[in-house]
């Protein structure tokens, strides 16, 4: 795996471009008020995602992973601070279909084929029948499931029905792929093939990934760039970067290499210091 650019980020102004980096979080503080008081879910975050980069998000249960996630898509609007993706603020990515998102639950529509359920999106924004269908085998055809567009997601396994979910969330050609725990409750060796399949497909499509997930070897196995983050209120503990070379799924987790960065990242987790060389 190549590692990533994708750094704490730097105050400054930034525009749309090549050079932008697809997201950046400046300061990012989230307060949510409950019965028993107001909660910090998140405390001064900087962030920085590089374009093309696949960078995964950690840390202990509540510690603002997913908060992080929903304010970069726009569905959660921030206490302070700022966040752009591709160089515009999340509220206008969002109207401009700038990403696409993958929840653990598919949240496939049961009355819809499979393949009505990759066309929603475009259908939601007006695209014609012709040109949604043929964009939605397209996709299917890229997940491998070009031969089941007309079944049901009933008649699908977890992980095919998570499968469709990844093709939806690419139907508009996002530039950007927000996932959160999408493999979570999937078993272990289905988890291990999507995890594959997903780096096909986001390296087959250019596309920058942000990923949260709560397991070690998957974030270090899919990242240029683990972001480790503390317990809540959420902050940037530690990044580590991972360089592992490409191969079969199995090569690479057997590698010596792949076992010192999760050896990373567990240290990281642990408040340790992050060694030399694991982290920019």
């Amino acid at each position: 795996m190549s590692p990533s650019t994708a750094a704490p980020a730097t105050p400054g102004p930034a525009g749309p471009g090549a050079t932008t980096p697809m997201v950046e979080v400046r300061g990012l503080t989230q307060r949510f008020a409950t019965a028993g008081g107001t909660v910090t879910a998140l405390d001064g975050v900087d962030l920085a995602v590089e374009r093309g980069r696949f960078v995964s998000l950690i840390g202990p249960s509540g510690c603002g992973k997913s908060t992080l996630l929903r304010v970069v898509a726009d569905l959660i609007t921030p206490t302070s601070g700022q966040v752009l993706v591709g160089g515009r603020s999340a509220a206008a990515a969002r109207r401009e279909q700038d990403y696409g998102i993958a929840f653990q639950s598919a949240g496939l529509l049961e009355w819809r084929t499979v393949a009505r359920n990759v066309e929603l999106p475009l259908e939601l924004h007006g695209v014609g029948r012709r040109e949604r269908r043929a964009r939605a085998l397209e996709l299917l055809q890229l997940v491998g499931l070009g031969d089941v567009a007309g079944a049901r997601p009933s008649q699908l396994s977890g992980g095919m029905q998570q499968r469709v979910a990844i093709a939806r969330a690419l139907a508009e050609s996002p530039p950007l792929l927000l996932m959160d725990e999408p493999f979570g409750a999937l078993d272990e060796m289905t988890r291990e093939r999507l995890q594959d399949e997903l780096l096909g497909i986001a390296a087959a499509a250019g596309t920058t990934v942000l990923f949260v997930t709560h397991s070690i070897p998957e974030a270090v196995y899919l990242s240029d760039r683990v972001v480790v983050m503390s317990a809540r209120p959420g902050r940037i503990a530690a990044v580590v970067d991972v360089d592992l070379p490409r191969g079969t799924g199995t090569d690479v987790r057997e590698a010596p290499e792949f076992f010192a960065r999760v050896t990373d990242v567990r240290e990281a987790l642990r408040g340790a210091p992050v060694r030399a060389g694991a982290s920019a």
